[in-house]
């Protein structure tokens, strides 16, 4: 969806009705309940205004797309009260958050260096505009992405010319582009199928992924060691919804909200990146490649114009400079 049409219906939500709803605030998650989310974000939010408010407002999380399937249309159920909350990847919807994204690419954040931190610090000067309609409730990324294959073996980025390469966004679109790949933009739950089939040959994504999504399963190989940037995701609460709570719950809500909760959520992702790879090594069938330094350099050198060509196309150089804290 266009971003002047999320801004119209955000204005519409905001300004015309609120949405009615009891004390228990409904968390719509594309996800099934094991993944990483609901525990880190969904079931965390919902503990701790429970606690605030002694029970009287909760969190309940609608899983596997119960309140509708399509990963890419989860910011705008909060917008217009299909759910009071929900959760998503920017790059689902890349042309709304050209300034948010630039937190994925590669060499604007180290591998180590945590991303919500970036966020957070660009927020209020530089991405608020991207967010219409919403109250930011979490603003988080992925582990370092990883090239997850079917069969190739990713030593070079020689390796990975010619091959169709699924990507979330369009700042991986790019970073596909300079290693010579095709990128193929499509939700993370498509991405099992499409690999099983032959319809893409790998992902650049986190290693996460292949617990959280099961990608283990059709996964033949995995390079790790290149920074490739990451994945930028939102936990966002319809502005109608906010509105439509008393004072005592606006003040529950926004001590359970911001930089703790987006903590929680990055180091969950982290944690089960940490416990894939794990997994990945001793399994059968899975070779990984940990590029050594001097190999790393050589994928760096071929996406060294990703991240100033995409900051430039945004006019994005203040909201960079605010992530990285300068």
């Amino acid at each position: 969806m266009k971003f002047s049409k999320i801004t119209a219906l955000a204005a519409t939500a905001v300004l015309v009705a609120a949405p009615a709803f009891a004390a228990e605030l409904k968390f719509a998650n594309f996800t099934p309940p094991f993944h990483t989310v609901n525990a880190s974000v969904i079931e965390k939010l919902n503990a701790d205004l429970s606690a605030a408010t002694g029970g009287e407002l909760t969190v309940r999380g609608y899983h596997g797309g119960e309140l509708g399937a399509g990963p890419v249309e989860q910011y705008v159920r909060a917008v217009q009260g299909v759910a009071e909350i929900t959760w998503g990847l920017p790059g689902y919807t890349s042309s709304q958050f050209g300034k948010t994204m630039i937190v994925e690419l590669p060499d604007t954040l180290d591998l180590d260096e945590p991303g919500y931190e970036a966020l957070w610090a660009a927020y209020d000067d530089h991405l608020a505009g991207e967010f219409p309609g919403t109250k930011p409730l979490a603003l988080w990324t992925s582990e370092p992405n990883v090239l997850i294959m079917k069969e190739k073996v990713i030593r070079t980025p020689a390796d990975v010319a010619g091959l169709k390469v699924r990507v979330a966004g369009a700042t991986a679109a790019k970073v596909a582009e300079a290693l010579g790949a095709t990128p193929v933009q499509m939700p993370i739950n498509q991405v099992y199928n499409s690999m099983q089939t032959g319809l893409i040959d790998g992902v650049i994504t986190g290693s996460s992924v292949l617990k959280d999504f099961k990608i283990a399963e059709v996964t033949g190989s995995i390079t790790t060691g290149a920074n490739l940037g990451r994945l930028a995701f939102f936990a966002v609460m319809g502005q109608g919804s906010y509105d439509a709570l008393s004072d005592e719950e606006k003040a529950a809500v926004d001590a359970a909200s911001g930089v703790g909760l987006s903590q929680s959520a990055e180091e969950a992702w982290r944690e089960k990146a940490v416990a894939s790879m794990e997994e990945a090594r001793a399994a059968d069938g899975i070779t990984v490649v940990d590029l050594s330094p001097e190999d790393a350099a050589a994928f760096a050198e071929a996406v060294a114009t990703v991240r100033d060509d995409y900051v430039a196309s945004v006019d994005g150089a203040d909201a960079l400079a605010a992530m990285q804290g300068n």
